[in-house]
């Protein structure tokens, strides 16, 4: 496994494990469980995932079972838009946040997407950060546009931006920003998001079996060669154990080149982040009373 250190000094596992629509809690905690035995250390949840519980307890086992220590693991959540109504319910959040997983801190909190007053939102999430709650703060969705006002403006700058990032959605303008402001880049649906038809695609295709290894694996290596994190999801061990298996080899520069040739940019994108009807979607929809 690979690190990136933040801007903070903080390091961050290069590849993790998400639990995106992992819904039933056993499953989940299952889920997590596996894939920090088969050596995961970042595990990312939300609260509109409404799983961080079942993650807290998977966390508490492993720990239980001298797998791991809480130390050694990076554990992230996401605050949803319903919480960033104004500073007050933005703090209830992030301590609802602690409370559903059960632990003292945590490792990396998002602003999940950039809506409601996530101004407002980012101050309460500055003071849990400087109280030690969370020891890296990020924010989740934010285009270059948007990221560029908001590093401009903030007091403590996102440590991580986790946007949508895979062959068919490259976004390189977007790294360049993240890059000027020394964001980390992490993405979310590094395998396509079940769309795509990636282990279909002809050219990661010949890339995958020139290297011996599966076209999900060619797919992480290209975003981590890019200094991405990955978080891949899985609830089958097997795929779980395979999307790990991306340290011991290397893509070209002429794979990069070719897998980046399959930008299609915007329109393929998983989410339309530009249309008015998802933005009103995620600004009413309600994950708690």
């Amino acid at each position: 496994m690979e690190y990136v250190t933040l801007h903070n000094g903080v390091k961050m596992p290069q590849e993790g494990f998400g639990v995106f629509q992992v819904r039933d809690k056993e499953e989940c905690r299952q889920s997590v469980l596996t894939a920090i035995r088969a050596g995961y250390r970042l595990i990312d949840t939300a609260a509109s995932y409404t799983n961080e519980d079942a993650v807290g307890e998977a966390v508490r086992q492993a720990i239980d079972e001298g797998i791991c220590t809480r130390e050694e693991l990076f554990i992230t959540s996401k605050m949803w838009v319903q919480d960033m109504a104004n500073y007050d319910t933005a703090k209830a959040a992030i301590e609802d946040s602690l409370r559903k997983t059960g632990l003292e801190y945590l490792d990396l909190y998002l602003l999940h997407q950039a809506m409601g007053d996530y101004f407002s939102a980012w101050r309460a999430m500055e003071d849990a950060y400087k109280e030690g709650k969370l020891k890296a703060i990020g924010v989740s969705n934010f285009y270059p546009n948007i990221l560029t006002n908001f590093c401009e403006t903030v007091e403590v700058k996102p440590m991580v931006n986790q946007v949508e990032l895979h062959p068919f959605f490259a976004q390189p303008e977007a790294l360049e920003t993240m890059k000027y402001y020394g964001v980390a880049p992490e993405a979310w649906a590094p395998l396509g998001g079940g769309r795509y038809a990636p282990f279909e695609n002809e050219t990661l295709k010949a890339i995958a079996e020139s290297h011996g290894k599966s076209i999900g694996q060619v797919m992480l290596r290209w975003n981590v060669q890019r200094d991405v994190v990955v978080i891949p999801k899985s609830t089958h061990e097997e795929r779980i154990r395979e999307n790990l298996d991306i340290w011991d080899f290397e893509l070209t520069g002429e794979d990069m080149e070719k897998i980046s040739g399959l930008d299609m940019g915007y329109q393929g994108t998983a989410v339309k982040h530009f249309d008015p009807d998802f933005v009103r979607m995620c600004v009413t929809r309600k994950i708690h009373d």
